[in-house]
């Protein structure tokens, strides 16, 4: 899948999340900015009432975030595939296998864990084959 297909299927997040009542409830009280790096492209995530009020990706911009989970285009593909391969699975396997990296205030993340857990994994609902 080409950069900018990934990048296409990450700004079907916002719809993914808004669109989930059960999402949308679990991070509720839920307010943060995070950022995601996507090969070299950073991309902004404002999460305001658990619900994804802005997504903004592409360099030149600078923006403060609470939390960063970084990786390899490759490491994404691999991780919003319908079935992921083993270690690819889950943000902290990849971080433990050297693919991601998560930096950054880890508060708001393991204190909302489930919530990031199901918000990341969301494109996987739509990737289907054409990753």
């Amino acid at each position: 899948m080409p950069a900018n297909d990934l990048m296409a299927l990450l700004h079907e997040l916002p719809k993914l999340v808004n669109d989930d009542e059960v999402l949308t409830r679990q991070g509720r009280f839920l307010d943060t900015d995070v950022l995601l790096g996507i090969g070299s492209t950073p991309c902004h995530i404002a999460i305001r009432s658990g619900r994804i009020a802005s997504l903004e990706c592409g360099p030149g911009f600078m923006r403060s975030w609470s939390f960063a989970v970084r990786g390899g285009e490759n490491a994404w593909r691999q991780f919003w595939q319908p079935l992921p391969p083993p270690h690819f699975h889950d943000v902290f396997a990849l971080a433990k296998a050297g693919e991601f990296t998560i930096e950054g205030d880890f508060y708001p993340l393991m204190s909302n864990i489930l919530y990031f857990k199901r918000m990341l994994a969301a494109p996987r609902r739509i990737a289907g084959g054409a990753i």
